[in-house]
Order: C-alpha cells, then sequence, then structure tokens
C-alpha cells in the first residue's frame, strides 16, 4: 500500500472513533447520550492508537498536517512529499466524518442543538476569544510535537508505541483539551468542517468559518516550534526557522488580539445603536 493510502485510511480512522464518540455523547437518543469528557477523551486517544497501527508500517502514520510540517521543519521528512501526506490526511478525514454522520443518521432530526451537531466534525472555543483561544491550540500542539519526539527518542516494546502515543493524546485532551476541544490537528478539524458545510445534516447551522482558521493555524505553528525546540533542547540544533517560527507566531496572536478588539467594538456599538433606539 502507499503511504498516501496508509496516511488516508489512518487519519479516517481517527474520526470514525473521535467522531463517533463525541455524536454517542451529543445527539439526543443515543445510548451514550450526556456522557463525560473522559469518555471523549479516551475515544479519541484509541482512535489515535488504531490509526498509528493501521498506517505506521505504510507511512509513519503522521495523520497529522501539524506533524508532516513539523517533521519537514526539522528536516526529518521531504518537503516535496508534504502536499501529498496532508492532501491525504484531509480526505480521510473528511471520509470518517462522512461514515460518522451515516452511522448515527436517525439522530440528526432528534437533536435541535446545532452547536452539539457541529462539535461531532469540528472543534469549538468554551469562550470565543480568537487570541486566546490561538495560544491554547499553539501550546497544546507544541506538547504534541514535543512529545512526540521524547516518545520516538525512547525504545519500547515492540508494538507498543501506538499505546503510548494514545494515551499521550488522552493526557493532552484531560489537560489542554478543555478550552478549545484540543483540535491539535488541522485535517481532523478541517476535512469534517467542510463536510458538515456539504452534508445534508437535518437541522444544521452554520460550519463556523470565521472559527475555522484557528485549528488550523494554531496547530500549524505550535507544531512546528514544538519539534524545532525539540531539536534546540535535546540535539543541540538551533535552526533559524526557529526564530522565524517564533516571529511568525507572534505576529499571528497579534492579529488574533486585533481581530478580538475589533469584534468587541462592533458588539460595543451594535448595543449602544439599541439603546438609543429603544
Amino acid at each position: 500500500m502507499i503511504p498516501f493510502l496508509g496516511e488516508l485510511i489512518g487519519t479516517m480512522l481517527i474520526i470514525i472513533f473521535g467522531g463517533g464518540v463525541v455524536a454517542g455523547y451529543v445527539l439526543k437518543k443515543t445510548k451514550t447520550f450526556g456522557s463525560d469528557w473522559i469518555g471523549i477523551t479516551v475515544g479519541w486517544g484509541f482512535g489515535v492508537t488504531i490509526g498509528v497501527y493501521a498506517a505506521g508500517n505504510i507511512s509513519g502514520a503522521h495523520l497529522n498536517p501539524a506533524v508532516t510540517i513539523g517533521l519537514a521543519m526539522t528536516g526529518d521528512f521531504p518537503w516535496e512529499k508534504v502536499p501529498s501526506y496532508i492532501l491525504a490526511q484531509l480526505i480521510g478525514a473528511f471520509i470518517g466524518a462522512i461514515i460518522v454522520w451515516v452511522h448515527y443518521l436517525p439522530h440528526w432530526k432528534e437533536t435541535d442543538d446545532q452547536a452539539a451537531k457541529l462539535a461531532v466534525f469540528s472543534t469549538g472555543p468554551a469562550i470565543r476569544n480568537y487570541a486566546a483561544n490561538l495560544i491554547s491550540e499553539i501550546m497544546g500542539t507544541f506538547v504534541l510535537l514535543f512529545g512526540l519526539s521524547v516518545i520516538g527518542a525512547n525504545k519500547f516494546s515492540e508494538g507498543l508505541n501506538p499505546f503510548i502515543v494514545g494515551f499521550f493524546i488522552v493526557a493532552i485532551g484531560l489537560s489542554l483539551g478543555g478550552t478549545t476541544g484540543y483540535a491539535i490537528n488541522p485535517a481532523r478539524d478541517l476535512g469534517p468542517r467542510i463536510a458538515h458545510f456539504l452534508l445534508p445534516i437535518a437541522g444544521k447551522g452554520s460550519s463556523d468559518w470565521s472559527y475555522s482558521w484557528i485549528p488550523v493555524v494554531g496547530p500549524i505553528l505550535g507544531g512546528g516550534l514544538g519539534a524545532l525546540t525539540y531539536k534546540a533542547l535535546f540535539m543541540g540544533k538551533i535552526v533559524s526557522s526557529l526564530y522565524a517560527f517564533i516571529i511568525i507566531t507572534l505576529i499571528v496572536i497579534i492579529v488574533a488580539v486585533m481581530q478580538d478588539r475589533k469584534q468587541a467594538s462592533l458588539q460595543n456599538s451594535t448595543v449602544t445603536n439599541k439603546n438609543i433606539t429603544a
């Protein structure tokens, strides 16, 4: 099997398990409706474990554009293969989301909450603040890539690595996932969000495109920083791209702060106009 299919299938499996566990939690009249956050994080963790097992010997099981770009930034993966890997990851996530939709088909019309339906496909913030949300995704994916590098530097019993990675994902979800739903993977969020936009989901609402750049840009920045920081601290290889990534990250955070201020100004203006009208 070619690496493209390995990445596609592995990412698809992540979404089937991860999106599936969220659907069971938020969609009405499921057997698991109203379960807790621990169950969701475990579902995502096991999904990653199965995805890594499926693709590990075929493609290296990146299953995440942030991982692919981070490895390319450190010179551990050829740049010419990056586009095909990311395309495969996006397609796999898109297909996985469709499978989840079909599996829970009768439950969409039973659920009135449009935000809950979107949550099956993509992430959203607990408190909408673009700068804070961006920083959360950067930090979560920094930990992901830094931690994956640490795990990769150690030897485990043959076949155990995917389990270690899966438990690591659970830990990130439990510790850092409460703010944004811990996308930490652009394909995991963007592919299913596109599926939400295109599919005839009963009673669905907006796909929340105004927020969609956060779980794409944040993980790419955090992943690059995490991989490059590991190289600098543990291998003594400080490359100029680390400084460039730091500068780019600061610029993007400033842009997010400006977007927050603009939105706050618009909200204040709307409130003022309503008061004048009243």
